[in-house]
């Protein structure tokens, strides 16, 4: 009993001066609370892959203030990448459990579950690799942005250093490559055309007839009008801010990505979820929720549902009710 609780606490030694020694060895994450990224982890290694594959390619980027970007995309994205965003401190642990038991019941990467915290982490510093050192400092490092920067500070980095195309990162460069517009002016259904590449912008483009990308921005923007954020038929938004003692409340952990499962149905075929997650450098969040029919056209909106149908994310569960809408 006493050699194992000198086990215990040898372990716990080990982890603490681990911990310490990477304030001296990892990324200083404070210094962007106030400073811009350069050329992040990701582009370096994207520029690498051209390069081995001789593709004469360069990195296509516009920086803008989140003051710039239309609330509409910044709650897509939350919809279908971290809808518990505002209510966890970079870890969603339900959605992780769930998204393990799904891989092992599938026998493969089926799902994953990366917050956006932990996605741009990803994107800033690691590389797609998979290995324990890398989620060890992804951890770290996740837990220490969440610590120093605040949420609206995390969203508008990852909105700016995200892949939106090959090649094409920033939600500015996306806007004007896809819409030929400013991020400031996307409509309902454009940011969630957008949205939904985000899992794979290698193998989806946010223009265009594929299925998936019709499906998911679909259910994403039926989601929008459900929640009063978008109108069907108008463009319109609901201002809403993060503001400190205004309570709100966090949907709940979701299984199974149903938003995914049914946009690959849709698609003919299973979506390469694993090559999405490398072509970005992050998991995939926790799974969709919805299971709304896809619109006709790319461009149709989905129409609203009665006032007391429960609404579920694509970062919530098969069939479970989701909170309040997610604020930017």
């Amino acid at each position: 009993m006493r050699g194992r609780i000198w086990k215990l606490l040898l372990v716990a030694a080990a982890l603490f001066l681990a911990y310490m020694a990477s304030f001296f060895v990892y990324p200083d994450v404070g210094a962007l609370a106030k400073k811009n990224p350069g050329k992040t982890a990701f582009m370096e290694w994207r520029e690498a892959q051209w390069a081995k594959e001789g593709v004469k390619k360069t990195i296509v980027q516009r920086w803008v203030p989140i003051s710039r970007v239309s609330p509409l995309l910044i709650k897509a994205v939350l919809i279908g990448e971290d809808d518990k965003f505002y209510h966890h401190e970079g870890f969603d642990y339900e959605a992780m459990e769930q998204a393990l038991e799904k891989n092992m019941r599938e026998g493969r990467f089926a799902a994953g579950a990366s917050t956006i915290s932990q996605q741009l982490i990803k994107n800033l510093y690691l590389s797609p690799e998979k290995s324990l050192t890398r989620k060890v400092k992804e951890a770290i490092l996740t837990w220490r942005m969440e610590h120093t920067l605040s949420k609206r500070r995390i969203l508008e980095l990852y909105v700016n250093v995200a892949e939106w195309g090959d090649g094409i990162f920033g939600i500015e460069a996306a806007s004007r490559h896809y819409f030929h517009k400013s991020a400031s002016a996307l409509s309902s259904t454009e940011a969630a055309r957008l949205a939904s590449v985000l899992p794979n912008p290698i193998k989806f483009s946010a223009v265009g007839g594929q299925r998936y990308v019709t499906f998911r921005s679909g259910l994403i923007h039926s989601i929008m009008v459900r929640r009063g954020i978008a109108v069907a038929g108008f463009q319109e938004v609901m201002e809403t801010k993060d503001e400190p003692g205004v309570e709100q409340t966090a949907p709940p952990a979701g299984a199974d990505s149903a938003v995914d499962s049914a946009a690959d149905t849709a698609a003919g075929g299973a979506a390469d979820n694993a090559a999405g997650n490398a072509s970005r450098g992050a998991g995939q969040p926790g799974g969709p929720g919805e299971t709304t029919a896809p619109p006709t056209t790319p461009s149709a909106a989905p129409k609203a549902a009665p006032a007391a149908t429960p609404t579920a994310s694509p970062s919530a569960g098969p069939g479970k009710p989701a909170g309040a809408p997610v604020q930017p």
